[in-house]
């Protein structure tokens, strides 16, 4: 009586089933990675070494975001804040601001060792684009466009998706983001509106760039 499988076939069926699992294994992996906020970012609100708080210390304190993040309107980068910059209110030789608190323990024993916290990195643009900070923030930008309202959060988190075609809309459209210059750090501030965008623009003779180039160096 001849045979209805060929001799091989629980073979073929062992190595169907392997790799039918497989591919079901990575593409369960991929989905729970990809479609996780760590990756498309928009919500993504890492744990940090010390609670910082921007709701206390901007909306609460009203300190200016130029006084921690100095270099946020001359740099293309954004710089993350020095300890010595935390040190100047909380370090104990000096202004010792919540010394005792212990939610300060990891500033402590970074003033103690020299090394610096840790921070974990919340907004990153991908490698392969170029985005100059400073030149959006001199051209009317304010922090509130990218990173929503910073001085009401208590966790900093990631509110824009900042892809491309994210800030293509932008640069197609740039006139609800733009708005008088002493008002860019004001993140409370609500005067803005297309009507007064379309003017400034006008008048500084804003222009972003749509190609390529602009972003893809």
């Amino acid at each position: 009586m001849s045979r209805v499988f060929p001799p091989r076939s629980r073979e073929y069926f062992r190595i169907a089933v392997f790799v039918l699992a497989s591919v079901g294994v990575i593409a369960i992996a991929a989905i729970a990675y990809y479609a996780t906020p760590a990756y498309t970012r928009v919500g993504y609100a890492p744990r940090q070494p010390i609670n910082f708080s921007h709701k206390l210390h901007v909306g609460g304190l009203g300190m200016d975001c130029r006084h921690c993040h100095t270099h946020v309107g001359e740099s293309p980068h954004a710089n993350v804040p020095s300890m010595q910059t935390c040190l100047n209110c909380h370090g104990t030789r000096l202004g010792n601001v919540a010394g005792g608190s212990a939610a300060l323990r990891h500033l402590r024993e970074a003033e103690e060792t020299g090394r610096p916290v840790e921070w974990a990195r919340v907004h990153k643009v991908p490698d392969y684009a170029y985005f100059n900070h400073a030149v959006h923030v001199k051209r009317g930008v304010s922090c509130v466009s990218c990173h929503g309202r910073i001085d009401e959060m208590e966790v900093v988190r990631h509110e824009e998706p900042l892809s491309m075609s994210w800030c293509l809309e932008c640069h197609r459209n740039p006139a609800p983001h733009v708005r008088p210059a002493d008002k860019v750090y004001d993140l409370a501030w609500q005067g803005s509106s297309e009507e007064i965008g379309r003017q400034l623009i006008e008048q500084a003779g804003i222009k972003p760039p749509e190609d390529c180039s602009g972003c893809h160096r």
